[in-house]
């Protein structure tokens, strides 16, 4: 099967999935197409049958803010005819899903042998419990999910927030978000010791968060909790990833006098390395439709303590992999930290929980759910 992937090329949870994505289905023997206006930063090493096309962008004194929603239905108008794909695949609905929408339409237009080309949009969170409610957003994105030829959700949460906010009756497949449980496996070895021993000095617990430090991820919890473990347990905390709050964050940390304690990584690639040395994995998020960093941290056996929003809890099991409370409820995500922190019988429980729980959500697993789903669209 040929296969055009649009998504975001960034550090965010969609872009990462729609490109390891492509890379698995590159690996299984699909011709894939990335189509965005930069390299996906996951898109690394050479893989025969995965092809990158930018979508570029003249920038004209008469229209004030680029044009990248008809740019990027060209490219795929352009990509679909040359490269005789079967299908597109639009993850993140705003804009991907309405230049798809457009293109299709564009291809319908002329006749010829792509005129039944069909767009599949994967919903992966922000772009409909955020963006896609803004009043200048809103009926273009109903539209556009209305319109595409199949549907699919991260998250059993994210389908039914979905349907509920944009009252569509769109069947909505959920097929959830996955990663290399080969990649993402705990290490043990003389690189995972020295950073280790670089990190914590004295063999002090590490915690760990990773996001794109925006406001409703709660960076700021995470180090309120911090703040709080550490009198109880001799501890560090690794704040991985940057963003619009980081600089508030490194503020506050200095404020309560706990800066020496807390590293910010910045951006990271070696987050395997990262995670083996973690002791417990935070997300106190406002928002969370998946929670890809949280999956991430439980492959590599670490017990995970987030917030009970969006499709947390269908991944982070109470009490089995880690612990869940309500947003804000700093005092209690403490006190589950200290617990498990000072029980090593039950620590070691909720780790080998953990790995279990992120095998349910391997490579193997869930690309060939994606791979009949294509199959039903395109009437195979």
């Amino acid at each position: 099967m040929k296969i055009g992937i649009t998504c975001y090329p960034t550090y965010g949870g969609s872009g990462v999935v729609a490109t390891e994505l492509g890379k698995a289905l590159a690996m299984r023997g699909h011709e894939v197409h990335f189509i965005s206006y930069a390299m996906p930063t996951r898109l690394n090493g050479f893989i025969d049958n995965i092809f990158y096309h930018e979508v570029e962008i003249n920038n004209y004194p008469l229209f004030e803010f680029p044009l990248y929603s008809i740019a990027l239905a060209s490219k795929m108008v352009e990509v679909t005819k040359f490269h005789d794909l079967d299908l597109l695949h639009a993850h993140y609905a705003i804009p991907h899903a309405t230049s798809a929408f457009l293109a299709r339409e564009i291809l319908k237009s002329e006749g010829g042998n792509k005129s039944e080309i069909k767009f599949i949009t994967t919903l992966h969170g922000t772009d409909i419990t955020l963006t896609g409610l803004e009043p200048s957003f809103l009926p273009t994105m109903k539209f556009s999910i209305q319109k595409s030829d199949g549907v699919t959700a991260v998250s059993r949460f994210l389908k039914e927030k979905t349907q509920q906010q944009y009252q569509i009756d769109k069947e909505i497949e959920v097929i959830p978000n996955f990663i290399d449980i080969n990649k993402y496996v705990r290490e043990d070895n003389e690189k995972t010791k020295c950073f280790r021993k670089n990190f914590a000095k004295n063999d002090e617990k590490i915690l760990t968060h990773t996001s794109n430090f925006r406001a409703l991820k709660r960076v700021q919890d995470v180090i309120k909790i911090f703040n709080t473990v550490k009198e109880k347990v001799d501890s560090k905390l690794i704040l991985i990833g940057d963003g619009p709050e980081r600089s508030e964050c490194e503020r506050y940390s200095r404020e309560l006098g706990i800066s020496e304690d807390i590293k910010f990584m910045g951006k990271q690639d070696a987050l395997v390395e990262l995670l083996s040395v973690t002791d417990l994995f935070f997300l106190p998020s406002q928002s969370e439709s998946f929670g890809l960093s949280a999956l991430e941290a439980m492959s590599c056996g670490v017990p995970v303590i987030s917030s009970s929003v969006g499709g947390l809890p269908e991944l982070n099991l109470h009490g089995e992999t880690g612990y869940i409370a309500e947003i804000g409820d700093v005092e209690r995500m403490s006190k589950y930290a200290i617990e498990l922190l000072t029980n090593e019988k039950r620590y070691e429980h909720f780790s080998k929980n953990a790995r279990k729980r992120a095998e349910h959500f391997s490579e193997e697993n869930i690309v060939p759910m994606y791979e009949k789903f294509y199959d039903k669209v395109l009437g195979m």
